[in-house]
């Protein structure tokens, strides 16, 4: 069994008892952290693809350490202007190893603050449940721009940095 899982902003590919090294993770070693982003879930010729993500889906894992990776130099040069620049860089890293892969059932680690926002605009929006139910489904029809409209009319807050899925879940 394996999946493809987004860490600190890169895809992976994972096995259970893999070591994993990800850019620097804001956890102490020795602690567990859970990845709710899983894109791809794989066991046996059974696979789940998600749209972006598979809901309900967890990596489980546990910090080892947190390290620097292998110097990188970055050398710039400009022929015949006697320009040259040279630059090193160590990455800082964590090293994890996957504990667990949940397919389906897991909690997600972050919905509470998301669902005590969800809460305050649903207690304002008597007036969007007078629409007829079939308003809802056409909500996945419509672009980006015009939920962002009718998210500002009914005075959803963060809508800029929301995805088509989250403001569908907002309107509804």
């Amino acid at each position: 069994m394996y999946a493809i899982v987004e860490i600190a902003g890169h895809q992976f590919k994972v096995e259970k008892d893999q070591k994993v090294f990800v850019n620097r993770l804001q956890t102490e070693e020795g602690k567990k952290v859970a990845f709710d982003n899983v894109l791809l879930v794989a066991d046996g010729d059974n696979v789940t693809v998600g749209a972006p993500a598979i809901d309900g889906a967890q990596v489980g894992a546990k910090v080892v350490k947190h390290l620097k990776g292998d110097k990188v130099i970055v050398f710039k040069k400009k022929r015949r202007k006697g320009y040259r620049v040279k630059n090193g860089h160590r990455q800082a890293l964590t090293e994890i190893v996957i504990e667990s892969i949940a397919a389906s059932g897991a909690k997600k680690a972050a919905p509470a603050k998301a669902a005590a926002k969800k809460e305050a605009p649903k207690a304002e929006a008597p007036k969007a449940e007078a629409k007829p139910a079939e308003a809802t489904q056409d909500l996945s029809k419509l672009t980006v721009a015009e939920l962002k409209e009718l998210a500002k009319a009914k005075g959803v807050t963060g809508i800029s940095s929301m995805k088509k899925a989250d403001l569908i879940a907002a309107l509804s």
